[in-house]
């Protein structure tokens, strides 16, 4: 069995609170793009990992895929896997890759083996390996609060667009990407401002909260995200808490600015 998963992007990132587990209440929309890597099993004596493509850190047990399978193998009785990712969205750049690659597993051990479970019970396991993962076991644009794993629908299709994705190449902690931000109840919630304002009027209302440090710490991402601009974005931002930039465009934009062009 064979799919794809896909990365996403966030449209907006508010951090509202720190919470007394330690973790920060947030807002923002999660929406799939169309950049994927390629994942797949067959039947096998014995169950095994592999990888090709961009090199995936650390050893197999610490692989969100396999961390999947062994989950839902506590719980039912699946037959042994040979399991193959070949990895091409990026790591540690804030557009889910790995949490995508997880959640896909979920939804295909599910399908291919009849396993019945509902899509509440696939997001109660995609949590177990991480807080973007439930957003991957359907698939679709949404506005997402607590610390990730709340969803409800948001009214937001960016057909007819362009969009062009800047790598820097930086890997930013999730404890550094926190560390120069003071988090506060914006007036309006990105789901408003998604809704309310058109995306020409995006750039004046609709922010992540996380590039006051990163841009702080690392100057050059801002210059990256002025470039966007200056190549006609009409939207342009920093993606989650990773290094990655995106801007939305009307034409399809100049292939030496971006390192990847998507057609939403």
């Amino acid at each position: 069995m064979i799919s794809f998963p896909n990365a996403k992007i966030n449209l907006g990132l508010d951090i509202i609170k720190k919470r007394a587990d330690g973790y920060h209440e947030i807002s923002s929309c999660f929406y799939p793009i169309p950049l994927h890597d390629v994942l797949e099993f067959i039947p096998a004596e014995i169950s095994r990992f592999q990888s090709t493509g961009l090199p995936i850190p650390g050893d197999i047990e610490s692989n969100l895929v396999w961390k999947a399978y062994q989950l839902l193998k506590q719980d039912f009785q699946l037959p042994e896997i040979d399991t193959l990712l070949h990895k091409i969205i990026p790591m540690g750049a804030g557009i889910g890759g790995g949490s995508a690659d997880a959640s896909f597993m979920l939804n295909m051990l599910n399908e291919k083996f009849g396993l019945n479970c509902s899509i509440q019970q696939l997001e109660n396991y995609a949590l177990q390996l991480g807080s973007d993962c439930p957003f991957f076991i359907e698939n679709t644009p949404k506005y997402v609060t607590g610390r990730g794993e709340h969803f409800a629908p948001i009214n937001i299709s960016l057909e007819g667009y362009y969009l062009g994705l800047i790598f820097p190449g930086l890997h930013i902690g999730t404890k550094e990407a926190y560390s120069a931000v003071t988090p506060e109840a914006p007036r309006q919630s990105v789901k408003q401002i998604i809704e309310d304002h058109p995306i020409e009027e995006w750039r004046h209302y609709l922010k992540n909260d996380f590039e006051q440090s990163a841009f702080q710490l690392y100057p050059a991402l801002k210059k990256e995200k002025e470039k966007l601009y200056d190549a006609g974005a009409v939207y342009a931002s920093m993606t989650g808490s990773g290094s990655t930039l995106y801007g939305i465009f009307k034409k399809e934009p100049d292939q030496h600015i971006v390192n990847k062009i998507l057609e939403l």
